[in-house]
């Protein structure tokens, strides 16, 4: 990760506000880098609603397919989302499987949820095995790391994600539906290997509006179709491109059909 900082950066992280039903962690758990966070969770309220836009290569991260998985097998809801920068875990094999496997298992004992209710996603070098000793003794510590959804909170998200981008990126915006207040908040990662199917490199987009999975698939997949995958900076399509968005239906609005 470059020490400078893109001339295209903005002057701060913005001020991203508390959004009901979402908490969030960060840990600097040593993956691959000394002294910053390189670990983020975000615990989700019971019944919040997941969507999911994966890359379309045809290899792969085992993350990426962990999640595919889950969507594909009628997962409809989620309890938290996890993400490990400094590694892709991708052309892993088996063991990249496993690797998964003491993340969601071990985050879920430490949460009290089910391993299938996590959703994964890692983002770094290829090609080099997880430390999953370090991974696995690191979760708990994240686990405990959980608190309000707060400004500071999103900016060390963002920034826990970070690879080779030079400033941590993140969006907000609120609203009103039916007279009730709903909040948008998001945060990406990616500066390299950005090309259609999909161009996103890593976004988490939540909202405490009330809407099912499968509203949420159809605003997920219309919106990246128009952003995401309109851009292009390398021509390099990532084994790991993963966007999720959640609901926590928090705000008591009305279910948005």
């Amino acid at each position: 990760m470059s020490d400078t900082v893109s001339p295209l950066a903005p002057q701060s992280f913005p001020q991203l506000p508390p959004l009901a039903g979402v908490a969030l962690g960060a840990l600097a758990a040593g993956l691959r880098y000394q002294g910053r966070n390189d670990l983020f969770v975000a615990e989700l309220a019971e019944g919040t609603s997941v969507a999911g836009v994966f890359t379309r290569s045809l290899c792969p991260s085992a993350p990426v397919d962990w999640c595919k998985q889950l969507l594909d097998s009628g997962t409809r809801t989620a309890r938290a989302v996890v993400c490990n920068a400094g590694n892709a875990n991708a052309f892993t094999g088996s063991a990249g499987e496993t690797s998964v496997q003491v993340t969601v298992e071990t985050l879920a004992d430490q949460l009290g949820v089910l391993p299938e209710e996590i959703f994964v996603a890692s983002t770094g070098v290829i090609g080099e095995p997880m430390p999953d000793d370090l991974l696995r003794s690191s979760l708990p510590a994240l686990a405990g790391s959980v608190g309000a959804a707060s400004p500071e909170a999103w900016a060390a998200s963002a920034d826990a994600i970070r690879t080779t981008d030079t400033f941590a990126k993140g969006a907000g915006m609120a609203c009103r539906i039916d007279g009730a207040a709903v909040q948008i908040c998001g945060i990406a990662k990616g500066s390299g290997m950005i090309a259609p199917n999909m161009a996103t490199m890593l976004g988490y987009i939540a909202t405490d509006a009330t809407m099912p999975s499968d509203v949420l698939q159809t605003l997920l997949t219309t919106a990246t179709d128009h952003s995401f995958n309109a851009i292009t900076v390398d021509s390099d399509t990532s084994t790991n491109d993963s966007v999720f968005l959640i609901a926590t239906g928090r705000a008591n609005t009305p279910m948005i059909t």
